[in-house]
């Protein structure tokens, strides 16, 4: 098999119908994976896996901890499990962290954090025993550099940071690595509602960034499937972002 290439490789990519989670399933799909697109919104999920070869689309509820189980065991015991976990999908909410509500805070750690969690659970031991495997987590940039009115989406994407180095450490054996992307101000129909919502604040947003634009959702998906190939199996551990230098380490 090409070192770049994934053919025969069956990848899962939860909030695949949409912005970085879709340009995720077209790229790993052009190099030759077969894509299951999990997302709360069946119609959407369908509508992605129908411009790509041999795609599935699932529907499950991240909030959910007896859906999640559900995809797990879907997953299983229809597809024989997956070699690539994409945990992309996620929620935010943008306030002052003194006028949060703790009920957001619980919602979004069931999502953000808990479910990757779950399905890392579900799908490492089934990577582990075929010898090969990649658990991908899909950050942000906002838990590395801190980004104002974020702490709650923050604090939870942070934790993907030290499960994915635990898991690196705890599956390298096994053929399996666990890395980190961490997204910066990326052009997605989330970044296009907030342009439209509050005039001015991505252009004040977009000051900060090095590069003085957006990133486009391609150019997460291309780190994204480097990390889900054979070309990087000796890269494990990691956190890197894609911010246009916002984030240097």
């Amino acid at each position: 098999m090409d070192g770049v290439r994934l053919d025969g490789r069956t990848a899962l990519v939860t909030g695949g119908a949409g912005g970085i989670g879709a340009a995720i399933c077209r790229t790993i799909a052009e190099r030759g994976a077969r894509v299951l697109v999990a997302d709360i919104d069946i119609a959407a999920a369908e509508r992605t896996a129908r411009a790509l070869p041999d795609a599935v689309a699932l529907h499950v509820d991240l909030d959910d901890q007896l859906d999640v189980a559900a995809l797990g065991d879907a997953v299983t015991s229809r597809f024989g499990g997956v070699d690539i976990l994409v945990n992309n999908a996620g929620v935010s909410s943008v306030q002052r962290f003194t006028e949060s509500d703790p009920d957001t805070w619980d919602r979004m750690w069931r999502i953000n954090l808990r479910a990757p969690m779950l399905l890392s659970r579900l799908l490492l031991p089934g990577m582990a025993e075929r010898g090969w495997g990649r658990l991908i987590y899909i950050s942000t940039d906002g838990a590395r550099a801190g980004a104002g009115g974020e702490s709650v989406y923050a604090a939870c994407k942070a934790g993907l940071f030290g499960l994915a180095k635990t898991l690196a450490r705890e599956a390298a054996r096994n053929g399996v690595t666990s890395n980190v992307v961490c997204p910066g101000l990326i052009d997605t129909p989330m970044l296009q509602q907030v342009r439209s919502a509050q005039p001015g604040m991505v252009e004040s947003l977009l000051r900060v960034v090095p590069m003085r634009r957006a990133g486009q959702t391609e150019e997460v998906a291309h780190l994204v499937a480097h990390l889900a190939t054979e070309a990087a199996a000796y890269t494990t551990g990691q956190t890197i972002s894609v911010s246009g230098g916002v984030t240097m380490v």
